[in-house]
């Protein structure tokens, strides 16, 4: 699965979130920019076309129009996302990268507790 750069992870966001659109719906979806204006039609175009190139969704043709549909699922790319971060800053281990989450993340007691009792279900 190829990464996705940050505005094509953006489309997919809205794909995932809608399960199916036309390129018209990610254009409203999606937030103005700096300037407050929306994405060009054309830009999310060419980006969806991208992103059918790289597996990740699929067009229906209907008329003279296309809707997409994501073939890969976000819990796919998460899974795939977290497994790198946890190679590439963890030494692959499960337990570093939950001690940095637990710490950097000032945990309150309950969300620690939280985290123990759904480590301890896994059992």
């Amino acid at each position: 699965m190829e990464k996705l750069t940050e505005r094509e992870d953006q489309i997919m966001r809205i794909i995932w979130e809608q399960e199916s659109v036309f390129i018209k719906d990610i254009v409203e979806a999606m937030p103005p920019s700096r300037k407050g204006k929306k994405p060009h039609y054309n830009t999310v175009a060419t980006l969806v076309k991208l992103l059918e190139k790289k597996g990740y969704v699929e067009a229906e043709r209907i008329g003279n129009t296309y809707r997409y549909h994501p073939i890969i699922q976000l819990s796919d790319y998460r899974d795939q996302d977290l497994e790198e971060i946890k190679e590439k800053y963890f030494g692959n281990s499960l337990p570093n990268m939950l001690a940095y989450f637990a710490k950097s993340e000032k945990l309150s007691d309950a969300e620690r507790e939280e985290l123990i009792r759904l480590i301890q279900s896994q059992k």
